[in-house]
């Protein structure tokens, strides 16, 4: 009986030990090396196509020259957009978070949201129609469509930090400044950089609307693929578009990765 009862309390130590984890490969790491892998084999796969194909005159688009040029000026403006959501996205998020002005932040989310509701076409649109077309009312009407996601990211990511780390900073003499610098942004980061990569994916697929108001892009192949009914162009436009898409979206997670603070990734 002694015995027994010796190694019961062992028993009870192996059955609620957990299992050693450690050699078990990190989830999704498959998924940060088959990320950008896809997009380069699509990139490739598209230029080998149309180096060995011979190019009629309504394809004079799958030119390497024309690609090289659509791909940059896309890339330049879905960068050049997400800069500006998150100049203006960030600052307004920390605004809409302080103090009296916390009551205002639903209806400023709910016009920010405007940019969502109406489809992206629309907005394109809209701004050509006010503004004239080109780059400068295209990246306008872009901005507006993917401030959202970003300023509710911003939003909510401040508003979850623990109310009892700000009261501790605040209680070792820190202002309110040098606590939202040290505490609540740095905690924040990770849903706030959740709403940047949304933002710019989304604005990577509407950068195709460019074409119809003369802002170029890789939506050019789309526009003249559908009006002159070639395939060839449908088809290499939209592969490219995906995988820029997919490059952004992997950057971005490895952004994130990084300006996550050590103990919360």
């Amino acid at each position: 009986m002694s015995s027994a009862t010796s190694q019961q309390p062992g028993a009870d130590l192996e059955v609620d030990t957990p299992p050693d984890l450690s050699g078990d490969p990190k989830p999704g790491r498959l998924r940060w090396v088959a990320q950008p892998l896809v997009a380069l084999a699509a990139i490739v796969g598209v230029l080998v196509y149309t180096n060995t194909k011979t190019l009629s005159t309504k394809q004079g688009l799958l030119a390497n020259g024309e690609l090289v040029s659509g791909f940059t000026r896309h890339l330049q403006l879905t960068v050049m957009a997400a800069v500006l959501v998150i100049v203006i996205s960030v600052p307004l998020g920390v605004v809409l978070t302080r103090g009296p002005v916390r009551r205002f932040s639903g209806a400023v989310l709910a016009v920010a949201g405007f940019g969502q509701a109406v489809p992206a076409v629309g907005l394109v649109v809209l701004a050509a129609l006010y503004f004239g077309v080109g780059m400068g009312p295209f990246i306008g009407a872009l901005t507006i469509y993917g401030i959202l996601p970003v300023l509710a990211n911003v939003v909510v990511g401040l508003d979850g930090v623990d109310r009892r780390l700000i009261e501790a900073g605040r209680g070792m003499g820190l202002s309110a400044f040098a606590v939202l610098r040290s505490v609540e942004l740095p905690l924040a980061v990770p849903v706030m950089l959740t709403g940047v990569r949304t933002a710019i994916v989304l604005m990577c697929g509407t950068v195709s609307f460019a074409a119809l108001v003369g802002a170029g892009g890789l939506g050019a192949l789309l526009v003249t693929g559908i009006k002159l009914g070639e395939k060839p162009l449908l088809v290499v436009g939209a592969v490219l578009i995906a995988a820029l898409a997919l490059f952004l979206d992997w950057l971005a997670r490895i952004v994130e990765i990084l300006a996550t603070p050590k103990g919360l990734s």
